[in-house]
């Protein structure tokens, strides 16, 4: 790590998915920097813009504290987003050359990169590349992402808001189906490729009354289809409607995804990963259909769960905005390579503090659903998980008129 000192000008960018919350990470940095007498510059479309010299000046287009409130509450990536993967130094150093040249060229003191796993593995790299050549500017990553599972955070902002926008949608929807008096099934269809942590928050839904969802499925838990529809049809000795919230990454015992079968395999990102992962709501609503020959329907959430910034979380924003003034300070502190992350002190009530982990440490990691956090059925969730959640979605209504 470098010897602390002064910074006076600042780089940051978005890449990745975006969020209710990422914008509040920008004006968080950018609000910081400022108050260290640091000028901004922003890269359009993440690290792949960058090398291309597509630099914004933000003291230029949000020069006053009310720009930066507005932003806050801005949906989706302001300064854009990519999913470009770096390669390996020893592959390839050309774009490692270009980027620092840039760096040189513009009098960059510091970069911050706000984004998930796929994103930390960027600054990750650039970090490496800058210790090798010696170079003064320092790397600083900033948490983002609504699957919540980046490692070495108790959570990631966007995953409150996103929480709270699935619980309430998920109570909501329940309340709709369940109006007629007939037998259905309503399957709900929640982001979450590899991790549950959405799906789960489907929990929340309960607290309105009525009880749904009545199943969650997380990809941690793979689950036979047979034994799915028994559930169903037991459930609906329950109550004529069942509402199940299933992650788009639902897996059965041998690995492969629910949404396979009518998809035939997912495309894959830069980075190796299902890049377009759905279709699992509409093959379980047709298999319930035909397996026990009643109503049923299928909903996507899709990308509303990351850009609904009317009901977004105001913990989520807070804490968003926090981490980007903390990244910017262990900038300014002389760190590289780090990453400032949520450390949980308390639930009730909710408290937090602020630390740092190397990025190398949790780059290209996902962080999973504990098993203890989901039900021995392998179709739900655990009070614990539902303890966990709720602070997160600060401000979910606890209770929906009825119908």
């Amino acid at each position: 790590m470098s010897a602390s000192h002064a910074i006076s000008r600042v780089l940051v960018g978005q890449s990745g998915g975006p969020t209710a919350a990422i914008n509040a990470s920008l004006a968080g940095v950018i609000e910081a920097a400022r108050g260290l007498g640091a000028s901004v510059l922003g890269m359009r479309h993440g690290v792949q813009g960058l090398l291309a010299g597509d630099l914004v000046n933000l003291d230029a287009t949000l020069p006053t504290a009310a720009d930066l409130e507005l932003l806050r509450h801005t949906p989706s990536s302001y300064l854009g987003s990519c999913r470009y993967k770096l390669p390996a130094i020893e592959d390839d150093p050309t774009p490692y050359q270009t980027l620092f040249s840039l760096f040189d060229a513009q009098g960059i003191d510091a970069v911050l990169y706000i984004g998930g796993n796929d994103s930390m593995d960027t600054i990750s790299k650039l970090a490496a590349y800058g210790e090798k050549v010696a170079s003064p500017v320092r790397f600083v990553g900033v948490p983002k992402t609504i699957d919540n599972d980046l490692e070495g955070t108790d959570h990631t902002p966007g995953f409150g808001s996103a929480a709270k926008f699935i619980a309430t949608s998920v109570a909501e929807l329940g309340r709709d189906a369940s109006v007629y008096d007939l037998e259905n099934v309503l399957v709900v269809e929640i982001m979450g490729r590899n991790a549950g942590w959405l799906a789960g928050s489907a929990c929340l839904a309960r607290e309105d009354g009525l009880g749904f969802p009545s199943l969650i499925l997380l990809p941690e838990a793979p689950v036979e289809e047979d034994a799915l529809v028994e559930a169903v049809a037991a459930k609906m000795h329950e109550s004529k409607t069942v509402v199940l919230a299933v992650s788009e990454g639902a897996r059965r015992p041998d690995g492969t995804l629910m949404c396979e079968a009518p998809l035939g395999g997912a495309k894959l990102d830069a980075f190796g990963h299902e890049a377009a992962l759905s279709g699992t709501s509409r093959y379980l609503a047709g298999l319930l259909g035909a397996r026990l020959g009643i109503k049923t329907r299928a909903v996507e959430l899709s990308t509303l769960q990351r850009c609904a910034s009317h009901i977004a979380s105001a913990t989520d924003l807070a804490e968003a905005a926090a981490l980007g003034a903390h990244a910017v300070q262990a900038a300014a502190d002389g760190l590289t390579g780090v990453l400032p992350v949520v450390r949980r002190t308390g639930n009730e009530p909710y408290t937090v503090e602020y630390g740092l982990v190397r990025i190398a440490d949790v780059a290209n990691e996902e962080r999973h659903v504990p098993a203890t956090w989901i039900a021995a059925s392998g179709m739900d969730v655990t009070p614990d998980f539902a303890d966990y959640v709720r602070p997160l979605a600060d401000g979910l209504p606890s209770h929906v008129p009825a119908l």
